[in-house]
């Protein structure tokens, strides 16, 4: 499992979508919850860098995971997510400070994502609020974006973190393309039918 942390962790950086500490990971296994240690560093993680909770743990275990356990749990508990993935892809934090949700307008994107909501909270960080609000829009959408904080991405028990990565980047690369064309229009190109 430490692989597939690293593999993503990894995948994150090299995107882009994260910064050196930034973002978290987390994958459930019945009852469990593994779980990226509070600032580790996702492009390089070792083994204390993943920690083991039970979904509802909250003995002292709990101080060592990331800021944004709530939100993973809250996830888990309503969505049926097998893994969680939170990163800071920074074009769709700036299209989440402008828009009301993000509707992708290329084809990947519009095909994989339809379109992704942003939450709009006064705790951006690690709230249960957060968490009950994406929890809700996880049932239906498979990113979510947190309103100038960064996205929620899930994957199935079955596509895993694997899954959740694919989607973020693609709301990326989503987000990048709309930058694009807004640069088009201002400069008097027009949209084609």
């Amino acid at each position: 499992m430490l692989k597939t942390f690293q593999k993503v962790g990894q995948q994150l950086i090299s995107l882009g979508l994260i910064t050196s500490h930034g973002g978290n990971a987390s994958i459930r296994k019945g009852d469990k919850i593994f779980i990226t240690r509070h600032a580790s560093m996702l492009g390089c993680l070792g083994r204390g860098d993943v920690i083991k909770l039970g979904l509802n743990d909250t003995g002292p275990a709990t101080k060592n995971a990331s800021f944004e356990l709530p939100v993973h749990r809250e996830i888990y508990l309503h969505s049926g997510a097998g893994a969680v993935l939170h990163a800071h892809p920074p074009h769709a934090i700036a299209l989440s400070l402008v828009e009301k949700d993000i509707r992708p307008r290329d084809a990947e994107g519009a095909i994989l994502l339809k379109e992704v909501p942003i939450i709009e909270t006064t705790e951006v960080v690690g709230s249960k609020e957060v968490g009950i609000m994406a929890a809700r829009l996880l049932k239906e959408y498979r990113v979510v974006m947190i309103k100038g904080h960064g996205s929620f991405a899930v994957g199935s028990a079955s596509g895993g973190l694997e899954e959740a990565l694919c989607y973020t980047s693609a709301l990326e690369d989503s987000a990048r393309i709309i930058f694009l064309l807004k640069g088009l229009e201002a400069k008097g190109h027009s949209r084609q039918s």
